[in-house]
């Protein structure tokens, strides 16, 4: 047990400091998902690795505890002031499923339905739809969700960062122009840490010293067992739902911090055992399904690049937030997923400009819109759609 657990770590790392490496260009999910790949079709590693190393207990309930972790982590005020980042975020959802459901002809109805909520979202989408597949016997579209999960990042992040680029410069236009006539717009005042609201007021500051990682990662026990509770009693709503909800409302009225599993010292294992739910999928592939695996994997992602830029930066939808480049990578975001799209702002702001004041106007535009994108796509409502998608495999 040992042994593979220790191999398993290992490679994650890997995936891990090759991304900060190459600065997120590389995907460590890719990495250590293609590892895993590689080692299951040369018979390096047995089919079981995962369960040899003592993680498939654990990776039945982690899932539930991440659900309601990024419950805490949206801010509901948030939301209501990017109104219209949530809007682009929610038609590029719409669109992103629509365009897989369009190539299902060539990939394969279920192929379809496992591929979609995880175009839209991240790994707790991902092991959901893996997940059901697995278990109604789609053994080949579990694989190919996984592979999609994997890619989907590669995809995302050249276009995120190239028309990134593209807004900062419209940005930093706007603001010499500001700048010479003497007048600068009240956005261009604000910093990015000035949009950060401290509510003191809130029962669980007010009682931090309680909160615990202990006491911490009991609340997040009652919610993740409410959650699947809920999911028995109502079983039309998956219980990811569920607990994504009861972690929104937890937090939202205070009585819980925001990131829980941070708090509790935990969130690292925690996903690392999310992550290691999703590499039996990988053991079912054979070198004879690898063609077939990469040209529907290619599909559906021409598919969706194709989709996304039609109708985010060539139809006028793009006027809903007001630059074409910003909806483009409003739209992108769906594939990257926190900490990737956070790393991108942050490697556009530092590219682009010259001073501390450039920075923070780029900052100050690009930052919530793209953090806001992941709240709506990966970490909300790409869960809600994996929870209605698994219903209908």
């Amino acid at each position: 047990m040992f042994f593979w657990l220790m191999v398993s770590f290992l490679l994650f790392a890997i995936g891990d400091i090759l991304s900060v490496v190459t600065k997120a260009r590389l995907s460590s999910v890719f990495i250590a998902l293609m590892l895993f790949l590689l080692g299951f079709l040369l018979k390096i590693f047995p089919p079981d690795i995962i369960s040899q190393a003592g993680l498939t207990q654990i990776g039945s309930f982690s899932a539930t505890y991440i659900v309601f972790h990024m419950g805490t982590m949206i801010e509901i005020d948030q939301l209501k002031k990017e109104w219209r980042t949530v809007v682009m975020a929610l038609i590029s959802m719409v669109v992103a499923v629509t365009m897989v459901f369009l190539v299902s002809f060539f990939i394969g109805r279920e192929n379809a339905i496992v591929s979609a909520p995880i175009i839209n979202g991240g790994i707790v989408a991902t092991q959901i739809m893996t997940k059901a597949a697995m278990e109604k016997g789609f053994a080949l579209a579990a694989s190919l969700g996984t592979i999609v999960f994997a890619v989907q990042k590669f995809v995302g992040t050249p276009f995120a960062s190239a028309f990134g680029l593209r807004e900062a410069k419209e940005i930093l236009k706007e603001y010499h122009s500001d700048l010479e006539k003497g007048e600068l717009r009240p956005e261009f005042l604000k910093a990015t840490q000035s949009e950060e609201e401290v509510q003191k007021d809130r029962f669980w500051r007010r009682h931090q010293k309680f909160y615990t990682p202990f006491v911490c990662i009991a609340i997040t026990g009652v919610g993740a067992w409410l959650a699947t509770s809920l999911g028995t009693l109502v079983p039309q709503i998956n219980y990811s739902i569920w607990s994504l909800l009861l972690g929104i409302l937890a937090a939202h009225t205070g009585l819980v911090p925001n990131n829980i599993l941070d708090r509790a010292l935990a969130s690292g294992f925690i996903n690392a055992v999310v992550f290691s739910s999703l590499i039996p999928s990988l053991a079912n592939i054979q070198i004879s399904d690898l063609i077939t695996l990469a040209v529907q994997t290619v599909a559906i992602f021409a598919a969706v690049m194709i989709g996304l830029f039609v109708f985010t930066y060539i139809l006028p939808t793009w006027k809903i937030v007001g630059h074409r480049n910003l909806a483009f990578g409003i739209s992108v975001i769906q594939l990257l997923g926190f900490p990737a799209n956070y790393l991108v702002v942050n490697e556009v702001a530092n590219a682009s400009t010259e001073t501390e004041d450039e920075k923070k106007v780029v900052l100050n535009r690009l930052m919530p819109a793209y953090i806001i994108s992941n709240f709506v796509s990966v970490t909300s409502l790409s869960i809600v759609v994996a929870g209605i998608a698994a219903t209908l495999l």
